[in-house]
């Protein structure tokens, strides 16, 4: 059976580019051997992240997040069951929260700087969808 997490982050250091790459390299190293897609969407501090797979897969790696001593404040935004991915072309893609269009960011938010503590799952997972739409998503793997 196929689910899709969505949570979100923030970084216990102020990021780094370096710190960034180690946490997409691992990602992509693991959810390939593990059959999981998704993205990861970064910037100010947050991070934003969907991950779809096998239920025993996806929930394994949730586990992994929480204890990952990089990251603080993990909260579920949604979980569901699936019929399909939607984020299949991805080891793990990425975005760059502070590279988006403000435009883009105030169409699901109320400023223009992306805070989906306080915004709904189905509205963070509808901006994953518009970055898809307009290819804001790099890292196809």
């Amino acid at each position: 059976m196929l689910v899709r997490l969505l949570y979100v982050s923030r970084s216990v250091h102020p990021e780094t580019p370096e710190q960034t790459e180690s946490i997409l390299a691992s990602s992509r190293e693991h959810n390939l051997a593990n059959g999981i897609t998704g993205v990861l969407c970064y910037g100010g501090g947050i991070y934003l992240q969907a991950i779809e797979g096998g239920r025993n897969q996806v929930n394994a790696l949730y586990t992994q997040i929480v204890k990952d001593p990089r990251h603080k404040d993990v909260v579920v935004l949604a979980y569901e069951e699936i019929t399909e991915r939607r984020f299949g072309g991805w080891t793990m893609g990425q975005v760059r929260l502070d590279k988006l269009n403000p435009s883009i960011v105030l169409k699901y938010s109320e400023t223009p700087e992306l805070d989906p503590y306080s915004v709904s799952g189905q509205v963070s997972f509808a901006l994953l969808e518009e970055l898809m739409a307009t290819a804001s998503i790099i890292g196809r793997a």
